[in-house]
């Protein structure tokens, strides 16, 4: 009998017990190359960027276009999970192409630099300045700079709400149409229920967190510290509007619920969608029935979230 009543239609990664260490990050992270099939979609258009960081550093960009989108588009910055310590992986473009073309807006996916080689906040800076980038050349890029959400799942959701709060705190103009979290890490404190009782779920678990943790160099005492640990800030005011959804069986699952409790004190509009029987990171089985769902409700948000702002 499983431990936990995950459900059967994702296996086999209900099953999936990552091991994460330096050793295996510098061996496994050259490998992991971007998926040849991102380009050859027939409904969206895909191009590289490179843009530079605040460092003069280049970062690399994926530009997603739905095929025939003309004028001033909407706009979703999405940015990958990983630990802060993983590139993307093939189901994360394969979400952000979804995006696109049934939201109908442009995809921003930043391929942000990562830990334990790029220590925080590079990570944090490498996301704004693609913020920063998407809005200066928003005209060049066919985008409405009144129609711009963020979005990411994991560690890639602590980095747009890091976005939103840093886009906040340094009075950058762009206004966030929405933030889109799936399971969320805002929460480093590390001590909430899930976070004692999930410490060997599949796909991602406490301990794997507590691992990764002192990789990305992160100093409780740093300022900056507070975009890595959200729900530790002084100040939701001016937040976007934000869609949460959790996992069941997730280390991170009390991270979106108190968020979303935050939000809603501060008088932030959330949407909230807890997933049962589920795992962190369980859209990487595309075809279950749960991740169409789930996916469903993101876009349907997004979809409104833009609609409104027409």
């Amino acid at each position: 009998m499983p431990k936990y009543p995950i459900k059967k239609e994702f296996f086999p990664f209900n099953h999936f017990k990552p091991l994460i260490s330096e050793k295996f990050l510098a061996l496994a992270v050259p490998h992991m190359k971007v998926p040849r099939s991102v380009f050859r979609d027939k409904e969206v258009a895909v191009r590289r960027e490179e843009i530079t960081s605040f460092d003069g550093e280049k970062i690399e960009c994926f530009i997603m276009s739905p095929k025939g989108t003309e004028g001033s588009a909407p706009c979703l910055i999405y940015i990958h999970g990983g630990g802060f310590v993983l590139p993307a992986a093939g189901y994360h473009y394969k979400n952000a192409m979804r995006y696109a073309k049934e939201v109908g807006c442009k995809v921003v996916f930043v391929n942000y630099r990562l830990a334990p080689k790029h220590p925080h906040p590079t990570f944090f800076e490498d996301c704004y300045a693609a913020t920063c980038w998407v809005y200066d050349n928003a005209e060049k890029l066919g985008v409405s700079v009144s129609r711009i959400g963020i979005g990411g799942d994991s560690a890639g959701a602590t980095l747009a709400v890091g976005v939103c709060m840093m886009a906040r705190d340094r009075n950058h103009p762009v206004k966030f149409l929405f933030q889109m979290l799936p399971y969320p890490f805002l929460d480093a404190r590390g001590n909430s229920e899930a976070c004692k009782k999930y410490t060997d779920t599949p796909m991602w678990n406490s301990t794997l967190s507590n691992r990764v943790g002192p990789m990305t160099k992160v100093e409780r005492e740093d300022p900056s510290y507070v975009y890595y640990s959200p729900v530790e800030a002084a100040s939701f005011e001016k937040m976007p509007p934000a869609y949460i959804e959790t996992a069941e069986f997730d280390c991170l699952h009390d991270d979106g619920i108190l968020y979303a409790q935050l939000l809603q004190n501060a008088g932030i509009s959330v949407t909230l969608n807890e997933t049962e029987g589920t795992m962190h990171g369980f859209d990487i089985v595309q075809k279950a029935p749960t991740t169409k769902a789930a996916v469903a409700e993101r876009i349907a948000f997004m979809q409104k979230k833009f609609n409104e702002n027409k």
